[in-house]
């Protein structure tokens, strides 16, 4: 019933979400990204990210089959800044320097001078795509890796700053291993599936449809000038993470160095520090001026390695985003330590933890004490009364024994048995002729002065008072919880929308913190049952 509530409020807030004013940065990027994408299916989400990726100065690797419009998204990303100087090549293992870099200059080598012609290729490219890029010779990964690290190329004696803005590489698989290709895989922040068409209405769509044009119409208001870019890349360093940001990020940690063994994923500490900034672009480029749960979603794009542990590490970021909810600066597992200790010391000290029978007391051990009178069946008047005590020991055992009297003499001619369910039979064990007993058996059944659960009495009114108090001030502190997740709820929700992240991963992340407020208000509750118990 509480998840179908939760969902309820979930779509409402999406509702309020969708319609809620956005601000004039994020309405840009919301607007460009549709013109980027027109006429393409299933891509937009990619190419959100991607861009994304772009204005924070990050690279993207495409993962996905031939055929899936990887280049397409590429060459379109271009389009949304000014005058892009684009290049683009698909490697094999004969690629050579001269195809990426540029041919050396016939002209400067009859001068001694090993200079190359790069005008047109990768070294002036604003923004370059590389397809099959595992695929390329090693001497152009390592050039590529150079301008990745420094921007810098060293054309003969000169080297000069690349203007690349962003590169992006695609391929139907990963590095091998032990290629030495490990440092360079890492540099691509941003790792995005890009399966087939998954939808039978777009792919008809795509089947009835004349080829999409990798040049969009871009308006050229919505166009990203270079100077804006270099302006933008130094404003979200300004961005704050988030209380909430960092907690995410340490459970997402843990999680990973828990499941190392079982997913082999390890994060670079460069790796985090560049995801960050990529969390800090989503905030700057969707108003704010600090990180929420929505920009955390990213992380599923950033931490994976394998196609195998993709889905695994993409659940372990969600999760972290689901479970956290808000920090509120409290220890709440201290609160619930606290609070489990009063309900056993309330429960200890003001009730009965078990069922209290009224028993007497002989040489330091309890007794049933029993007025019995056994019926003879044959006489009446030959009837026998005993004023018998029972062994209480005796009481959840089934063994046959016999009861003492008043003095702590065995009485051997009665036998008593209890039956596991609280009763117990006496029997009078004496032969009147015949070789049978005359006395009919009893049953007897221990009398129950205070049951469990009874509330006992002439307890001390101090400690009353103080379990009162103490469950009184858990109380406040919670609901004090509960306020200020609340209203940073109510002042969350309009920020929680982005272009970055679709409304399905923004409702997990609502979901998380309607649990936790659901948590609290249980919290509440349970704080109250302990209240009513001091009564």
């Amino acid at each position: 019933m509480k998840s179908e509530n939760n969902y309820e409020r979930i779509v409402q807030n999406s509702k309020k979400f969708q319609h809620s004013q956005k601000n004039e940065m994020q309405k840009r990027i919301t607007d460009l990204l549709q013109q980027l994408t027109n006429g393409i299916h299933e891509r937009d989400q990619i190419m959100a990210v991607s861009l994304l990726g772009a204005i924070a100065g990050h690279n993207t690797f495409l993962f996905g089959p031939p055929g899936t419009a990887k280049s397409l998204i590429s060459r379109r990303l271009a389009c949304a800044f000014e005058n892009p100087q684009y290049f683009e090549y698909l490697m094999n293992r004969f690629s050579t320097p001269e195809e990426v870099f540029g041919p050396v200059s016939i002209k400067a080598l009859k001068e001694d001078r090993y200079v190359r012609k790069i005008e047109g290729y990768l070294p002036t490219a604003n923004f370059a795509f590389l397809d099959e890029i595992w695929k390329s010779s090693p001497a152009i990964l390592n050039n590529l890796l150079t301008i990745i690290n420094e921007h810098i190329f060293k054309n003969g004696d000169e080297r000069f700053n690349v203007p690349l803005k962003a590169l992006i590489a695609a391929s139907n698989e990963i590095p091998p291993e032990n290629q030495g290709l490990e440092a360079l895989y890492d540099r691509f922040i941003i790792r995005l599936l890009v399966p087939p068409i998954e939808h039978e209405e777009n792919f008809n769509r795509l089947l009835d449809s004349k080829p999409s044009s990798d040049k969009p119409e871009i308006s050229e208001d919505l166009r990203i000038s270079y100077h804006e870019l270099a302006k933008w890349r130094e404003q979200l360093y300004a961005v704050k993470l988030s209380t909430d940001t960092l907690l995410i990020i340490k459970y997402i940690r843990e999680e990973l160095a828990v499941q190392f063994d079982k997913l082999g994923v390890y994060v670079s500490d460069r790796r985090w520090q560049r995801a960050a900034v990529l969390l800090k672009a989503s905030a700057f480029c969707n108003g704010r001026k600090e990180t929420n749960h929505s920009d955390l979603i990213l992380l599923k794009y950033c931490l994976w390695t394998t196609p195998e542990n993709r889905e695994s590490v993409e659940k372990i970021v969600m999760n972290a985003i689901k479970s956290c909810g808000f920090d509120t600066g409290i220890d709440l597992a201290g609160l619930d330590r606290e609070k489990a200790s009063l309900d056993k010391e309330i429960n200890k000290e003001l009730y009965y933890s078990q069922d209290i029978y009224d028993t007497v007391e002989m040489n330091g051990k309890k007794y049933f004490p029993v007025q019995a009178t056994f019926i003879d069946s044959y006489n009446n008047y030959s009837n026998k009364n005993y004023r018998l005590l029972v062994p209480f020991k005796k009481f959840h055992s089934k063994d046959i024994f016999n009861p003492i009297d008043e003095q702590g003499n065995t009485i051997d001619n009665v036998e008593c048995q209890f039956d596991g369910q609280g009763s117990c039979s006496l029997k009078l064990k004496i032969n009147r002729g015949y070789n049978r007993d005359t006395y009919e058996p009893l049953t007897f059944k221990p009398k129950i002065m205070f049951h469990k659960g009874d509330k006992k009495s002439n307890v001390n009114k101090r400690l009353i008072y103080s379990l009162s108090q103490a469950v009184s001030d858990i109380r406040k502190q919670l609901i004090d919880i509960l306020k200020q997740v609340e209203k940073k709820y109510e002042e969350y929700q309009q920020y929680l929308q982005s272009p970055f992240a679709i409304q399905a991963d923004i409702d997990i992340a609502v979901s998380g913190i309607l649990d936790q407020i659901d948590k609290l208000n249980l919290r509440i509750k349970d704080c109250e049952r302990l209240g009513s118990l001091c009564r």
